[in-house]
């Protein structure tokens, strides 16, 4: 065989190879992509039903029931609201009107099954995709409250 054909079956073993990494890798990437979503949005129906995401805001005053297995909470946008349920023990950073992002799917109820819930941990930290919508329904309120 020749040197020209020897490179030749070379450099494509080696385009093979490269093509099944890469295939590999964003399958990886995939599969663990988990989208987020703000109340408003899984009320108006965008968000997937069956697969996993996540969804945060605020948790609304007086809606969180504690037990010590159970956890049911409101999380809201101060636009729309969606409740959640969660089985284990909630974050001991988890409080009423603090920021929350919670991840799991919703059920036939429209309810949000939660299998895993991250509390604020501070003042500055809050998803860019949540503060956005925050902002954007604080401002939907105040237009409301100035109109005649």
């Amino acid at each position: 065989m020749k040197s020209r054909h020897k490179r030749f079956i070379l450099i494509v073993l080696g385009l093979l190879v490269l093509g099944a990494a890469a295939m590999l890798i964003l399958n990886a990437f995939r599969s663990n992509l988990v989208f987020f979503f703000t109340p408003t949005q899984v009320a108006q129906g965008e968000a997937p039903r069956g697969t996993t995401f996540r969804v945060g805001g605020m948790v609304k005053e007086g809606s969180v029931l504690r037990d010590s297995e159970k956890g049911h909470f409101v999380v809201t946008d101060t636009n729309q609201e969606v409740l959640v349920h969660y089985q284990g023990m909630l974050p001991d950073l988890f409080k009423e009107g603090r920021g929350v992002v919670a991840q799991g799917k919703l059920n036939a109820q429209s309810e949000f099954v939660a299998s895993e819930v991250l509390a604020k941990h501070d003042e500055n930290y809050m998803p860019p995709e949540a503060k956005h919508a925050m902002d954007q329904a604080a401002l939907r309120k105040a237009v409301e409250s100035v109109k005649p």
